[in-house]
Parts: structure tokens; sequence; C-alpha cells
């Protein structure tokens, strides 16, 4: 049922989803577990080393759980695709430089996500000593939701900030064609009793894994997301607008959209200060430089930031103090169309807990392309399904 534009899946308000289904017949509920076996399964097929494929899939099962289908096993042919082409190093070494608070970490051009979890536990070793961690990494590739990363963080009580850059998909303000990346910004925060606060948004308007995701659900492109090459809204069949942005007739729009009077400006201006920290301080490409998974050594950057609490207070003081911040959010007078007062990853948070007791829905158009995928790696299909 709706109500006030969420989705419960049960009359008593219990089960929780934040993503709209929308032809529910169109999708397969699959347990996570054996979706991450899945998935695991075909990148070791692959070339990769279990632990690193078993991150990848963790990263990907993740964000279907908590309702991010853009970044979830859809991404899944990307990567086959990369390490097939040999855009992808199947098994990087990774090398790491340490000073003080800081690491600096070569992927060896390698898949972003094992590179990050690596990166990331550095910056919290770090923050265990310094009270803070710094994690730069260079010659990298996609890397997934942000917030996998900032959460690792929080599983140690530690504030935690992840970023990356990506290939250039989106104007800069006032401006036309692809210039910037999606650039994404994730910060994870510790709370007493969870959901911990998760802030995991892209610099653009929408990443370009929704666009991804509607051209495979068959969904139209609303007005407002996408430009084309003369600066005019593109809109309706995801499939053409895809393809428009990525024969480069067209182009993301930054967060605030369309110039600067809704804040256009603080979208392109949030993704360059990213782009500098995550490309060009970590000596990782930037903004039209950046590759694509299946073309190229991508050479993608991203940073990873940990903060140890107890260097400034009393981690009880802390908790104490934000959990008075979010009763204070949510005892804010409601507005009469919404439901209620939400805290930033809550309802990613609600939805994974929902997800855990019924399955991940994954849209039909998905689940074929994982198993022709798995066809072509001879690997047996882990599960019966009448597609």
């Amino acid at each position: 049922m709706f109500i006030n534009g969420c989705v419960f899946l049960t009359s008593d308000l219990t089960m929780f989803e934040k993503e709209v289904l929308v032809d529910p017949k169109e999708y397969v509920r699959i347990d996570h577990k054996l979706l991450r076996f899945w998935v695991t399964e075909i990148f070791v097929s692959l070339g990769l080393r279990s632990e690193d494929a078993e991150v990848i899939s963790d990263v990907l099962v993740t964000a279907d759980l908590m309702g991010i289908s853009s970044h979830g096993v859809q991404r899944v042919k990307r990567y086959v695709d990369g390490i097939k082409v040999g855009a992808v190093n199947p098994k990087p070494e990774i090398k790491v430089v340490e000073r003080g608070a800081t690491a600096l970490v070569d992927g060896d051009n390698g898949l972003g996500h094992p590179t990050s979890v690596k990166a990331m536990a550095l910056a919290i070793a770090k923050a265990e000593s310094y009270g803070i961690g710094i994690s730069l990494v260079r010659r990298s590739h996609h890397f997934g939701i942000a917030g996998y990363y900032a959460l690792k963080a929080v599983d140690k009580g530690f504030i935690g900030v992840s970023m990356t850059n990506s290939e250039a998909l989106v104007s800069y303000v006032n401006s036309l064609g692809r210039f910037l990346g999606t650039n994404p910004l994730a910060v994870a925060v510790p709370t007493p009793t969870p959901p911990p606060i998760l802030f995991d948004a892209a610099t653009s308007i929408v990443p370009v894994g929704k666009v991804e995701i509607y051209a495979k659900l068959g969904r139209e492109i609303p007005e407002g997301w996408v430009i084309d090459s003369e600066g005019n809204y593109l809109k309706g069949n995801a499939s053409e607008v895809l393809k428009a942005i990525k024969n480069h007739r067209a182009s993301i729009l930054p967060l605030g959209g369309l110039g600067e009077e809704f804040g256009g400006h603080k979208g392109s201006g949030l993704s360059l200060v990213i782009d500098i920290i995550s490309g060009i301080l970590s000596g990782a490409a930037w903004g039209p430089h950046v590759g694509y998974t299946t073309v190229k050594e991508a050479n993608v950057g991203h940073a990873f930031i940990a903060l140890n609490i107890e260097f400034f207070m009393d981690k009880n003081t802390f908790y104490e103090r934000i959990s008075k911040y979010i009763k204070e959010i949510k005892e804010l007078k409601k507005h009469p169309k919404a439901y209620k007062v939400w805290i930033p990853g809550e309802k990613s948070w609600l939805t994974m807990e929902t997800r855990k007791k019924l399955g991940i829905p994954i849209h039909k158009n998905v689940l074929k392309e994982l198993i022709e995928i798995s066809k072509e790696q001879h690997l047996e299909i882990p599960l019966s399904l009448d597609l």
C-alpha cells in the first residue's frame, strides 16, 4: 500500500521498501545470501580471487538490499565486460604508501570495491592512532555505493566519509556537454541504536545507474534530469536517453538542475571539490579524463576518511548528543503530504531489514543478464527461474 509516497508491504506497516516496483509481476524475489553466492561465483569464474569476488558481490547485493538497484547486481554485466575486454585487471597487486595519518593506495587497475575496502580499513587504523585517518586511491575503477565504505567506519564506532570521481557524464553549471562525473559523497555516523545516520548521494540530479535501470525496466525519464548537446531537456524513452548520453549527445544535470536558480552551481561546485580530492590530489584522473570500465584503464580516484569520536569527546556523550539531535528532528512539525520525517539512511535500513526477510526483488531483465553471463562462464544457475 502507498501512504504519502511510502511503500508498505503489510497492513500493519512493519514491512517497508523505498523503491516502487512499477509492475511487481516483472520481478523475482531472491534471498540475499543466494544472490551473493551467485554473483561471487560469476566473478571467481572470471579469474578474480575469491576474497575479492566476495567483496564485490557484497557491495552489489548490499545496494539491492538497501533499495539502491541502480548500483546493485544490474552492474554485474558492466564489470564482467570490463574484465573480458582487458580494461580491468582481475588480480591487482595493491600498493600502499603510508605517512602518519594518511595512506596513498594504488589500485593497480582492479575493480574499485576490494581496493576501497582496504583503503577504508587503513583510514580506520590511522584514526585509532591519530584520531583521524585519510586514504586516497588512484588507478581504480567504479566502486559501487559510497555508503558501503562509510559504514565500515561506523562498524568501529567511528564517523566515516567516502567519495569518488567517475566518468564524465554531467554538465558543469551553465555549460553544455559531459565534463564532471556523478561524483558521490557519503557520510555515516554511528548512533546508540540502529539505524546509523547515512547520507549517500551523487552530486548530479541522478546517478547514471538510475537511467540504466529505467532503460532495463522500460520506464520513462522525466523532464529535468538530462539535456542534449543544444541545452534542451530530454525526457521519455529511457533507452533512447541513455543512448544519447553514451554517444555524447546528452548529459546529466548537476544537483540543483539547469543553471543557478535552484542551485545547479552548488551541485557542480561540490562535484568539483570531490574531484579535486579524489582525482587531482590522489594522482588519479579527473573530469573528462576518467575512463569507463569497459573501455580502458579508468584511473578512477577515491577518498576515505575515518574520524575517531573519542579523540574529541567521550563516546557516550556523543551518543547522548546525537540521540537528542535525532529526537529534535523527529519531533518537527510534519508537512501534511509527508508520511513522516526521515533521518538520512533510515529508509535504506528499513528496506534492508524487509528484504532480508522477503528477498530482494530483481527485475527479470537483470536476471536474464545474470543467466546469460552464467551460461557463458559454464556456471550452474543456483535457482530455478521461469522467465
